[in-house]
């Protein structure tokens, strides 16, 4: 079979300015290193409060006096050096532009295992994945600096109702559970750090085509002689080979939340990305990667995978297909750093947790399925009644 052509990458070729000169990135860091750590806090001008970032101004805000900041704008070669890919191999061997490693303070949660970042004036606060308490280190590590993020768009009113009109819809939810997240704490507005991957694969494959066909056959059925079609499959071994160029594959870099939760969440608009600027972040948390850069590629190299072998299905045709074997050569591999908004909301009811998380995009919701045991046995006590009706109908006819 001839090679299947490359698919073209939906956000055009990897153009970008030329990179700033790399420099060695140690594994371990001092604390008396020069860099000073980022801090997501800004003094209001007119009264001395903390500005915010609002979702639906999409500007730094005073809660205290009414302030307005607009987030500055940025040029074209800030723009694009932003977005641009960073070569995969050489941050393996820890040679990474000088410009995209940043000092952070985090605080680590032992009971979900978040990285939360801290500003130089937080000694402890509450996580909020899953609401226990947390106390920072006297230690900052380094870490890659986002490139990118998408900022919040729904603020925290509407990702509520968002949350609340999803526990509306599961039935067999507790009513108390309903009413405590209704009228409960606030949810707390987070960004999430995430991979993304680009890379070129080609592929060489071996399985089986399998086509249908039918024939007829006879047969006697209660003294009767009927006819009836039967169908078949003919195998015929295959080989070939597919390539594809893959671009964003998104990857979770953190293990604080299940990635069920998270990949229900997909679709991002990561055509939106702006170049990462702090002052997104007022009013926010934000979570530092557990998730390193090649355990994410690992992760990234399954859902590559995944969509190797769909092309390979199709590639080979037929009514049916098994695979064999595949062999795939990765190359070209790039990546970003980028931020992505959720609202977390993390609630206590009668001694057990609940995590419901809500895209600060498009309002998507997932979360943990509280189930209520009375209504479960109310809905299993009525099937049974209504079973039982009906056989008792069935036999007064």
């Amino acid at each position: 079979m001839s090679d299947i052509p490359k698919i073209p990458r939906t956000r055009g070729a990897k153009s970008a300015p030329p990179a700033p000169p790399e420099q060695d990135f140690p594994e371990e860091f001092s604390t008396q290193d020069k860099a000073v750590s980022e801090k997501h806090r800004f003094p209001c001008p007119a009264c001395g409060s903390d500005l915010r970032f609002s979702a639906d101004k999409g500007d730094l805000m005073c809660d205290h006096c009414g302030h307005v900041e607009h987030v500055s704008a940025v040029g074209r070669d800030q723009w694009g050096n932003a977005l641009r890919e960073l070569d995969y191999e050489a941050a393996l061997r820890k040679q990474v532009p000088s410009d995209q490693i940043v000092e952070i303070r985090s605080a680590h949660c032992d009971s979900c295992g978040a990285d939360i970042e801290m500003s130089q004036m937080e000694q402890a606060k509450e996580c909020p994945f899953c609401a226990s308490p947390i106390v920072t280190d006297t230690g900052s590590h380094r870490q890659l600096k986002p490139q990118a993020l998408l900022p919040f768009k729904l603020d925290e009113r509407s990702a509520h109702k968002k949350m609340s009109d999803w526990l509306g819809r599961l039935w067999f939810a507790p009513n108390g559970l309903k009413e405590y997240a209704r009228k409960g704490r606030k949810l707390t507005g987070i960004y999430v750090p995430y991979w993304t991957y680009d890379a070129d694969t080609r592929s060489r494959y071996s399985g089986q085509r399998g086509d249908d066909y039918y024939t007829t056959r006879t047969r006697v059925v209660d003294g009767k002689r009927r006819t009836e079609r039967v169908r078949k499959t003919r195998w015929t071994r295959v080989s070939g080979r597919v390539a594809r160029q893959f671009d964003d594959v998104l990857v979770l870099a953190s293990d604080s939340l299940p990635r069920d939760y998270t990949d229900a969440l997909e679709p991002w608009d990561l055509g939106e990305l702006v170049p990462y600027e702090p002052r997104y972040l007022a009013g926010y948390a934000a979570e530092g990667y557990s998730v390193e850069l090649e355990g994410g590629f690992t992760i990234a190299r399954q859902k590559m995978d995944a969509v190797i072998a769909t092309d390979i299905r199709r590639d080979i045709g037929g009514d049916h297909q098994r695979i064999s074997s595949v062999d795939t050569a990765v190359s070209e591999v790039t990546f970003k750093h980028i931020l992505l908004p959720i609202w977390m909301a993390a609630y206590k009811f009668r001694g057990k947790s609940y995590r419901f998380v809500v895209n600060a995009r498009t309002g998507e919701v997932k979360g943990e399925r509280p189930w209520s045991a009375w209504k479960i046995a109310f809905a299993a006590f009525l099937a049974i009644l209504l079973i039982g009706g009906f056989l008792y109908l069935n036999q007064m006819q």
